[in-house]
């Protein structure tokens, strides 16, 4: 396994000296939050943006792994609603695919309560609008090397696809390389997924791994997940791929002494 962390747990707009200190805690890779980067114009940034914080992390001995907190401040877009939402949505996916892949990334992760509320929709008609969204999603970034990952969510923030094995019958019913599985800690423990069977499950497909504590808070500190299991039953499908850290800044002095405790807690259980 190879340990990454968001960059939403350094200070907003301006963190490059703080990247340089990531690879002696022993990260390898850094997820992006684009509105972490960026302040007015975070999801169409210019080239030259993109060149000189891709130039920033890769300088400092990190990758980019690939993006999560695709949608925030973007309430007005979804997988589900009117034929205008949906192309429009699926218009601005497009265009962070290629983001992804200019600052040298992969994964995508589609979180958001407010882009997948299904509402009235029956699960039976969200899928199958989620099947053709997907499909017609990959199909257009299939020359990016990038790929999607549909987060499974808590029942309480997200009312379509809580469980990870929801996430992978829609992969496999889309089944293109460019829509792959990725889990989330927190959410495997409140959903009763953290078991061996549920990884075994998703192992074919799983690209990425996202470590937290409810509220995003330092890891280990909540009590209600066992990373350490979680550490186990990946090394026990001989998961190759990234353990991201997803934590909020709390320190705006210095957000770097939360990290570096999460940091400890990760490679005790994860390395």
């Amino acid at each position: 396994m190879k340990f990454s962390v968001s960059n939403i747990g350094l200070s907003a707009y301006d963190h490059a000296d703080q990247l340089k200190q990531l690879p002696e805690m022993g990260f390898e890779g850094l997820e992006v939050g684009l509105s972490r980067v960026w302040k007015d114009n975070w999801n169409d940034p210019s080239a030259a943006q993109v060149d000189t914080y891709r130039h920033e992390i890769e300088a400092s001995g990190l990758c980019v792994v690939g993006l999560h907190s695709l949608f925030w401040q973007r309430p007005e877009l979804s997988l589900f609603g009117t034929a205008d939402t949906v192309a429009k949505t699926a218009d601005f996916l497009v265009g962070l695919s290629k983001l992804c892949r200019d600052l040298g990334g992969r994964t995508l992760i589609y979180g958001s309560q407010t882009a997948r509320t299904r509402g009235n929709l029956s699960l039976e008609e969200a899928n199958t609008q989620a099947t053709d969204f997907f499909a017609d999603l990959c199909r257009r970034v299939e020359d990016h090397g990038t790929c999607f990952c549909f987060e499974p969510l808590e029942t309480e923030v997200a009312d379509y696809i809580n469980s990870a094995l929801e996430s992978l019958a829609v992969v496999k019913a889309v089944n293109h390389p460019a829509l792959q599985v990725q889990i989330d800690a927190k959410a495997l423990a409140a959903n009763g997924e953290a078991d061996p069977a549920t990884i075994r499950a998703v192992a074919d497909h799983l690209v990425h791994v996202h470590v937290n504590e409810p509220g995003l808070n330092v890891l280990g500190s909540s009590g209600k997940v066992d990373h350490a299991a979680l550490g186990t039953m990946l090394c026990d499908i001989d998961y190759q791929g990234f353990v991201s850290i997803e934590q909020r800044q709390f320190n705006d002095a210095d957000p770097l002494v939360d990290i570096a405790k999460s940091a400890d807690h990760l490679k005790e259980c994860y390395g």
